[in-house]
């Protein structure tokens, strides 16, 4: 089967993410989720950029749960059924609308809890686009006038896949010498070292291709649009116009 164009996942899930911000639906976002886990189970990419949909889920659970918090503790009363009263911190009189602690109705929390939801199904849905298309090989489709912008994000983007395969790697490596899980504390020094160490080959292998001293970039093979391109990212568009529509 022919490879995918780069820029198709990318395509459908912002596609989704829109559908989602402008439905405002839980339902449609919870939907959205498991349509972004069905497609990265199928079709991961290799490298370490491949697990950016899971920790994109756990940065959206950690964000969901702040939310509520906050939206507990501070925030716009709601008039509804308490669940629970908290101890009330008065404010100047020029913030008025906005309280610290008082009574927490359902309709307060379950407004809180969905707005972090819409939030974190959007970083998800971008997370799920990482994890299944090679920044490298989108790279290679985008307009040489934006090119060199196009290579600050790629390395910009990889740094937080590669950091975290850094910090598997090493712990790996220390859990088999000594048996023990290390602390986090134990990998600091070499994630530093092994940072540093890409970071200098990174640049090394810039400038032994000469980049950024000529004007003129080379072109790799164009890379068209397949029937099964158009038809996935169809599919997507008329997911998300579903989302708005309902």
């Amino acid at each position: 089967m022919k490879p995918f164009h780069p820029f198709t996942f990318w395509a459908i899930f912002t596609s989704l993410s829109v559908g989602v911000v402008l439905s405002d639906s839980a339902l449609c976002a919870l939907v959205a989720l498991c349509g972004a886990a069905l497609i990265v189970a199928l079709k991961k990419d290799e490298g370490p950029w491949r697990n950016s949909f899971r920790w994109s889920l756990i940065a959206g659970t950690f964000l969901l749960a702040v939310r509520a918090i906050t939206g507990a503790v501070i925030g716009v009363p709601r008039i509804g059924r308490t669940i629970f009263t908290l101890p009330r911190i008065s404010l100047p009189s020029w913030l008025p609308g906005i309280r610290i602690g008082g009574d927490v109705t359902i309709e307060r929390l379950t407004s809180s809890l969905h707005e972090g939801l819409i939030i974190a199904t959007v970083i998800a849905l971008f997370g799920a686009a990482n994890s299944v298309t090679s920044p490298h090989k989108l790279l290679r489709v985008l307009p040489t006038r934006i090119y060199q912008l196009a290579v600050t994000l790629t390395i910009a983007t990889s740094v937080f896949p590669q950091l975290i395969s850094s910090i598997y790697r090493i712990r790996s490596a220390q859990f088999l010498r000594s048996g023990k899980r290390p602390a986090l504390t134990s990998i600091a020094i070499p994630l530093l070292e092994e940072s540093l160490g890409r970071a200098v080959n990174l640049a090394e292998s810039m400038e032994a291709r000469g980049y950024g001293q000529s004007k003129i970039h080379s072109r790799y093979r164009p890379i068209t649009y397949s029937t099964q391109d158009i038809s996935w990212m169809a599919v997507g568009l008329l997911a998300a116009i579903a989302m708005v529509a309902i």
